[in-house]
């Protein structure tokens, strides 16, 4: 920093030369105190690899086709507004609308030239921000401009959109609960009892690319919302033979009938719900004496190194079905796909000990010895009930535990009476009943039988096996979190919570928004990532924790971390620019814009502009 300061502290007394010999030249008096100096800071940093690849990407130009403009609108176009915007949301992590005007000001040259056009703080006011959300929220605009944007990516990308993974998420805010309205109480995954609306999203294989995000209201089920979502992506692909990917709220039947209707797959796991828990328990038992026989098919997931790991084993076998759609009959042969995975059963083996251990200890507990404040059980039915509201609670078989206990009886003989006792007079008795468990043992015969069908879970999918494997179904399904990476980045990255806009256009505009945004990163983090893999590179100095770390699969976060600390200096004299420069950029920056396809004159042609 010291060593900045002192070159900046050089060029200004060049700059001031410069300007004094000039006055010379022309003939001019040469007065110091005349000449007003301004030095101006302007931090750049990523915003630049931002605004390059939305270039790339054609955004300015495909936002300006589907947005309309106003006779009386500013030069700058809706496009550059809501690119510049979105590259402000990803580099600063703050959606809200009020504090760009003032950003603005403070990068006025940087974002002019990087842009090729003046840029001005009025561009960006509040209002002006909203109406760019009240566009981006109508589905009449939306629609055409994602289908042109798919359409340019996955051309200039390289990309084969073949595999669309959908799920839902919901985001909880502060808003006030209108009936009718978007903002509603709902079912939240992480039992956050607070108002929400929901999103549905499409992902594009195999970057996990979002496509056709819908906004809904926070009560609505995720069942429902399939079939639009998928509609949407049809509209938006305008292809058939995609496999759709979700969970299992998207096995429901009705939601299978459309997919095969539209001549696409699905592939999702069947729920343990209605028919499915009965033949579950077959299936299973088919399973295991598969298993026994060596006929299963060994699933292997490959590592960073090479070598092959188990992680699955099933069989398949196939069902018929038919149903009518719009008044035309629709049959199709359904591969179901039974599947234990290694990794869940050891998770569920590990959830069983642990539950057997709390269930034996909680057990034992039930009947202490007598005692001062030692409550005793007296009603052989009301231990029964004790020790099965453990059980169900930890979740265990009862066959699973042999328990032995005994009913103990003591006898207490008393005189009738005050007074002595005497060998004439009479006498009662009383019984103290109590139930007393003995021991609480496992039964490891039954133990080994429960843990063989722990793990299995059923899939369906409409694919072929020529042209999906069952190998091929279970890795496909394993890559279900690159949906869930989406919602991830809008709500972490991308900062959706908390939500700041309330009305639903807003809502729904800054979704579509930030969806924008998730594609910026997605794509980045893919391209850079493909050409590690094809040249067979690493990239150094990306985490900060360890400097030596190498790594070929750079998060597109750590990517634009690495372009941290560049600045533009300006240097005016007499409210002139004389002096323009920009802080070098590193190896590595430059092997990450090249990767990017990116020019570096991206940030080199800030310091070359003159006025």
């Amino acid at each position: 920093m010291i060593a900045k300061l002192n070159q900046l502290s050089e060029a200004i007394k060049k700059a001031l030369e410069k300007k004094q010999n000039h006055l010379r030249a022309i003939g001019l008096p040469n007065n110091e105190e005349s000449i007003v100096t301004e030095e101006v800071i302007e931090k750049v940093n990523d915003i630049g690899i931002l605004i390059g690849q939305m270039i790339k990407m054609e955004l300015p130009e495909i936002l300006d086709n589907h947005i309309p403009t106003h006779w009386k609108q500013r030069s700058l176009s809706w496009g550059w507004t809501t690119v510049i915007w979105l590259a402000y949301v990803i580099s600063e992590s703050d959606h809200r609308k009020l504090p760009m005007e003032e950003y603005v000001v403070g990068v006025q040259n940087m974002l002019s030239g990087l842009c090729g056009q003046e840029v001005n703080s009025k561009d960006f006011t509040d209002d002006r921000l909203a109406i760019v959300l009240k566009h981006l929220s109508n589905p009449n605009y939306w629609i055409d401009l994602e289908k042109e944007l798919n359409d340019k990516t996955i051309k200039v990308y390289d990309l084969e959109a073949e595999i669309i993974r959908c799920d839902a998420t919901s985001s909880a805010v502060n808003h006030q609960v209108v009936p009718g309205g978007l903002i509603q109480f709902g079912h939240h995954k992480d039992g956050t009892i607070k108002p929400q609306f929901k999103i549905m999203m499409a992902g594009l294989d195999p970057l996990g690319m979002p496509n056709a995000p819908e906004v809904v209201s926070g009560e609505q089920a995720d069942d429902g919302l399939y079939v639009p979502i998928i509609k949407l992506v049809d509209e938006s692909l305008n292809k058939t033979g995609l496999l759709y990917v979700g969970d299992c709220k998207m096995s429901a039947f009705d939601t299978r009938v459309y997919i095969v209707s539209q001549e696409n797959h699905y592939l999702s796991p069947l729920p343990l719900t209605g028919e499915t828990v009965k033949d579950m328990e077959a299936w299973i038992d088919a399973g295991i004496t598969k298993d026994s026989t060596h006929e299963l098919e060994v699933v292997y997931r490959q590592e960073d190194d090479g070598s092959n790991t188990q992680i699955a084993s099933g069989y398949e076998f196939e069902r018929k079905h038919s149903a009518v759609v719009d008044g035309k009959e629709v049959s199709w042969t359904e591969r179901v796909l039974v599947v234990k995975s290694v990794g869940h059963a050891e998770q569920q083996a590990k959830k069983l000990e642990k539950g057997l251990d709390t269930a034996i200890e909680k057990i034992e507990a039930l009947t202490p010895e007598r005692g001062r404040g030692k409550r005793q059980i007296t009603d052989e039915g009301q231990l029964g009930t004790a020790i099965d509201k453990i059980l169900k609670k930890q979740g265990i078989n009862p066959e699973l535990l042999n328990i032995d206990y005994e009913k103990q009886v003591e006898k207490q003989t008393k005189y009738v009476g005050k007074g002595r006792g005497s060998s004439n007079r009479a006498k009662s008795v009383t019984k103290r009943v109590r139930f007393s468990i003995n021991s609480v043992t496992r039964n490891t015969d039954a133990i080994d039988e429960a843990k063989k069908r722990l793990g299995w879970k059923a899939f369906v999918t409409s694919s072929s096996s020529d042209k999906m494997s069952l190998s091929d179904a279970v890795i496909n399904y394993r890559h279900e979190y690159r949906i869930e990476r989406i919602f991830n980045r809008m709500k972490s990255c991308l900062k959706l919570e908390p939500c700041f806009v309330k009305r639903k256009e807003q809502i729904t505009g800054l979704t579509n928004l930030l969806s924008l945004g998730v594609r910026v990163l997605t794509l980045c983090e893919y391209v850079v990532r493909r050409s590690l893999q094809h040249d067979e590179a690493t990239l150094p100095d990306l985490h900060q924790e360890n400097r030596r770390k190498k790594t070929n699969k750079p998060t597109a976060e750590r990517l634009l971390s690495a372009f941290s600390n560049i600045f533009l200096h300006i240097i005016k004299i007499d409210h002139r620019e004389i002096y323009r420069s920009l802080t070098p950029l590193s190896k590595l920056q430059t092997e990450i814009l090249n990767r990017l396809g990116l020019d570096v004159s991206i940030y080199l042609k800030l310091e070359m502009i003159k006025s």
